[in-house]
This record gives structure tokens, C-alpha cells and sequence, in this order.
């Protein structure tokens, strides 16, 4: 399946792909357009819309795009719970004190940015960062329910 948003991606625009990728749709290709472009590539291509305004797997009710897709496709992983919150703080500004381990993922995603301008190539290097932290979160989850 294809799926698309905004271009330049940032916290959420990784962690999205990533959660995607890993725990809804192995097989999907993600399209970077212009934040105007968006509707039209998805009507066009088939694809599915995610981090923009006025979609379904976008941000609402304060919850973020990655909250939504755990959401839409009933994701119950008590360590990808653990994830969201992170992400969550990480990639809305008023909340990014609101978790421990947020602002470092901010400070890595904008470092990212810098180093890495394009988009697919971003993803494909900040996955790991996503593959390790959820494996932090497994490890968090079992800790603190022992």
C-alpha cells in the first residue's frame, strides 16, 4: 500500500512510517509532496494520507498522528503505548517536557534533518533509532510491571 504526507520529515513523519512499516502494512511505500500537494497524490495514487491536517491518521483531540494509527489499527503492544507517549512529547512543543526521553528524540530528528535532507533516505537511517528505542520501551514495560 502507498501512504503519504508532507515532505520533510520530522518526529512524527519518521515515527509513523516506522510504526507502519513494522506493526501495520510490511509492504508500504511512502510518498513525500508538498503539504498542498497531499490530497491530490493520495486521490491519484490510491494512497493513504497520514500527519496532515484534515485526515483521518493526522492529529486530533491533542493526540498525534503515531496516537492515531495505534488507534485506527487497534495496536495494544503496552510497549508501543510507551512509544507513543515519547513521540507524543516529542513532537508537539508544549508538551516535549511532559516525557523524560522526548527531547532527545527532538534533538535527534532535527540533527537527522540536517544531515540527511531526503526524506527516504532520512527514514532509512532514523528506523534504527526507532527499532532501538522500541526495544528500551520493551525493556522499560517489563521492568516496571515485574
Amino acid at each position: 500500500m502507498r501512504w503519504v504526507t508532507r515532505s520533510h520529515v520530522h518526529v512524527d513523519r519518521v515515527a509513523c512510517p516506522w510504526l507502519i512499516q513494522r506493526f501495520v502494512d510490511s509492504e508500504s511505500e511512502f510518498l513525500f509532496v508538498a503539504p498542498d500537494q497531499v490530497a491530490g497524490v493520495a486521490a491519484e495514487q490510491g494512497a493513504i494520507p497520514f500527519d496532515v491536517p484534515g485526515v483521518e491518521l493526522g492529529h486530533h483531540g491533542g493526540r498525534c498522528s503515531f496516537e492515531a494509527i495505534i488507534s485506527k489499527y487497534g495496536l495494544k503492544d503496552p510497549a508501543l503505548q510507551r512509544l507513543a507517549q515519547i513521540v507524543h512529547a516529542a513532537d508537539i512543543a508544549a508538551d516535549l517536557r511532559t516525557d523524560e526521553i522526548a527531547p532527545g528524540l527532538e534533538a535527534i530528528a532535527t540533527g537527522f534533518s540536517i544531515l540527511i535532507p531526503d526524506d527516504v533516505a532520512n527514514l532509512e537511517a532514523q528506523f534504527r533509532v526507532y527499532d532501538a528505542l522500541y526495544a528500551w520501551c520493551r525493556l522499560e514495560v517489563a521492568r516496571v510491571n515485574r
